[in-house]
């Protein structure tokens, strides 16, 4: 018995192609999994750039310069400013500036104040009293609660009171209630006198007494014209520039 149809056909490709053909149920599942994963990483966008994205507009502003503008002045400022251009007129006045200096309107001396001179070294204090009053070093400042200590000559030399400015000359001449004025740093501060007191030259201890609250002590030879002794007005304050 032969057999029957074709048993070899010479010609043919020796590969072929297979189509597959998905399930609808596939092609749906399929099709949201797509829109899914496309409306995840949309969400994600715009997540960061509702998060980051007035950040960086923000530095980007900055550094084009917008956001760089004046704060305008308070009705404060603007008070406070007033009040200091108020001080330095008033000590222009009087002739001195308003960073540091003193005013005894009763015997008519004031001087601009040399700040932190060393009482110890006469050279150095010396050269400062050719310039006015000087504060000595390691006192305080007004305002600060502590002793302001201020000396000057008073010799009778006419000489010497042009070369060492001798404002307190008169200092003697003052009494218990007597002003007495402080610029110091565009504020103005007023003191009185409560009381006067004569040391040894050799006195030391008004520079260092501390814990007796602010007192104002301006010192000056006594008798005027000799170093024999000396003469402390010693003064509390009674009023200071509202603005601190």
């Amino acid at each position: 018995m032969f057999p029957r149809g074709t048993v070899y056909k010479s010609g043919y490709p020796s590969y072929g192609e297979i189509t597959l053909g998905a399930s609808l149920k596939t092609k749906i599942a399929y099709t949201l999994a797509r829109g899914i994963g496309a409306g995840l990483i949309g969400f994600a966008v715009i997540s960061i750039i509702f998060t980051l994205g007035p950040v960086v507009k923000e530095e980007v502003l900055y550094d084009l310069g917008f956001k760089k503008f004046q704060v305008p002045y308070s009705q404060a400022d603007l008070a406070k400013a007033d009040s200091i251009v108020q001080v330095q007129k008033e000590a222009a006045i009087y002739g001195v500036g308003s960073y540091f200096s003193v005013i005894v309107p009763k015997i008519g001396a004031y001087s601009d104040i040399v700040a932190n001179v060393d009482a110890s070294d006469e050279k150095e204090y010396l050269s400062a009293l050719e310039k006015g009053v000087a504060h000595a070093k390691g006192t305080y400042f007004p305002g600060q609660g502590e002793n302001i200590f201020l000396f000057s000559h008073s010799t009778d030399s006419p000489v010497n009171i042009a070369r060492y400015n001798a404002v307190f000359y008169l200092l003697g001449k003052l009494e218990t209630g007597d002003k007495i004025i402080v610029f110091f740093a565009d504020k103005k501060y007023e003191y009185r006198v409560e009381e006067k007191k004569v040391v040894a030259a050799n006195d030391t201890s008004w520079l260092t007494n501390k814990g007796q609250g602010e007192r104002l002590i301006l010192q000056t030879c006594d008798p005027p014209g000799t170093t024999w002794k000396r003469l402390l007005v010693i003064a509390k304050p009674v009023r200071v520039d509202p603005f601190d």
